[in-house]
């Protein structure tokens, strides 16, 4: 009877959708999943004081299901475990996507993938066609369960030191689906600078944070190049893999050495080096943090915003404006500073479509970050003096960045803004997660012009 109703209620769902184009359907299912669990968050039995204001719980149910982590109520002593459950289901949907589980169940109940699916899917998790679409399908689902249950697992032998068991396998679980859906979110008010010297824990949350940012694609690609069904990994795998890594090891060379003398003298050379690979990964999507980011240098704080903007991997669990497009950024740079005619990666050509949508992200990412921090510099500090709030707008910055990369990170700004400026985080949050472009093309048009104009040169530099 169950498996008959969800069936039906997924049939009707995708009848409805065939409506629409795959960008306004991601559009309307995040944010019919936000609404839904701002709604639970509401009730009386999710908090642990006064039920949340309608704000409030559509700030956490956002920033949840878009897997960002920014807060403004403790998720461990403000939500009763209903209202941490909720959240956690809101991570879990929004991590794999509304879209992908609602496709999965339709396969899983009806054996097929029809045309829309088949868009539908490689719009969320490749962006481009896919020659074996349900087995990609099962692997991010199988994928996602073994590595979490790992996750789980060795998180949950740690947590057995400090706690009863039973709270320790609930702790687990909580942190190691947070840290694979790279959302930030955790049980202590202090995230995890206790454990900032805990080898275990460190390497647990770090090894969940890059395979959830990497992308389910690289590890569909991955696993068949382990099982020898392919003999080469793709442009897109190779381009993510080596630059993931330049940033993360770029990102911890930085925070070393701008941080040896300040935020990190004291610490032993062990300690100094965690540390610093900790935040260099967990900026560019997780949101976690081993040391207290108030006591970081503004350097350093601008490094950690350039690593949030960038965020993690196409078809991930996380956002910004992601790895690929500045490599290809940067490959169109040097590009045109050779004066080369074509982007060439690794004896690869880029074709011009995929250059043009790499610059134009970089521009919106770019926009609509500068247009949120100038409208929450006017909702937060309007009519108050620089001198009297200086140091705000990098906070501010650093606010918004975070937000659209779904970072979570924070410098203690959230509690204290406005209604009408965590509704703008709550913006950020959600176009960080879809994409600017995904918006852009919900709420335009797609119809494309059969003439040109007349062409007439204009002075560019």
């Amino acid at each position: 009877m169950m498996i008959t109703l969800l069936t039906r209620l997924v049939t009707a769902t995708r009848r409805l959708f065939d409506l629409l184009n795959t960008s306004q359907m991601l559009v309307l299912g995040f944010g019919a999943i936000i609404f839904t669990g701002t709604f639970l968050l509401m009730l009386p039995m999710a908090s642990t004081g006064t039920p949340l204001h309608f704000i409030d719980a559509l700030f956490t149910a956002t920033s949840a299901t878009c897997v960002t982590g920014l807060i403004v109520l403790d998720t461990g002593s403000a939500f009763t475990h209903f209202g941490q459950g909720v959240i956690l289901g809101l991570i879990q949907i929004g991590g794999l996507g509304i879209m992908t589980i609602s496709t999965f169940l339709l396969y899983l109940f009806q054996g097929r993938l029809s045309l829309s699916s088949r868009g539908l899917l490689e719009e969320t998790l490749s962006q481009s066609p896919v020659q074996h679409l349900k087995a990609l399908l099962k692997t991010v689902f199988l994928a996602t369960i073994t590595i979490e249950g790992v996750g789980a697992l060795l998180l949950s032998l740690r947590f057995m030191m400090d706690m009863p068991w039973n709270r320790a396998i609930y702790y687990g679980v909580f942190h190691s689906i947070s840290a694979f859906c790279n959302a930030g979110f955790a049980l202590y008010s202090d995230s995890f600078i206790r454990y900032q010297d805990d080898l275990l824990i460190n390497f647990t949350i770090s090894s969940l944070i890059i395979i959830g940012g990497i992308g389910f694609i690289v590890l569909y690609e991955l696993n068949q190049f382990r099982l020898k069904q392919i003999s080469r990994l793709s442009l897109h795998t190779r381009l993510v893999l080596i630059t993931t890594l330049v940033l993360i090891v770029g990102g911890a060379i930085f925070f070393l050495v701008l941080e040896m003398n300040s935020s990190l003298a004291g610490y032993p050379w062990s300690s100094r080096i965690d540390i610093a690979l900790f935040q260099s990964l967990t900026t560019r999507t997780a949101g976690f943090n081993t040391i207290d980011l108030r006591q970081l240098s503004n350097p350093t704080l601008y490094i950690m915003i350039i690593l949030m903007l960038i965020g993690a991997s196409p078809g991930s669990c996380g956002g910004g404006m992601k790895t690929t497009t500045f490599a290809v950024l940067l490959f169109f740079i040097k590009a045109k500073f050779y004066n080369q005619q074509s982007v060439n990666v690794f004896q690869r050509r880029i074709p011009p479509g995929a250059v043009s949508k790499a610059v134009t992200v970089a521009f919106f990412s770019f926009a609509l970050i500068s247009v949120i921090t100038m409208l929450l510099l006017i909702t937060e500090l309007s009519g108050i003096p620089h001198q009297q709030s200086r140091g705000l707008f990098l906070e501010m910055l650093f606010e918004v960045t975070s937000a659209f990369g779904t970072v979570g990170l924070s410098l203690g700004v959230t509690p204290t803004l406005t209604n009408l400026g965590r509704l703008l985080i709550t913006f950020m949050m959600f176009v960080g997660r879809l994409g600017p472009l995904t918006l852009a093309l919900a709420v335009g048009s797609r119809e494309t012009t059969h003439f040109y104009y007349a062409k007439e040169d204009v002075l560019i530099g």
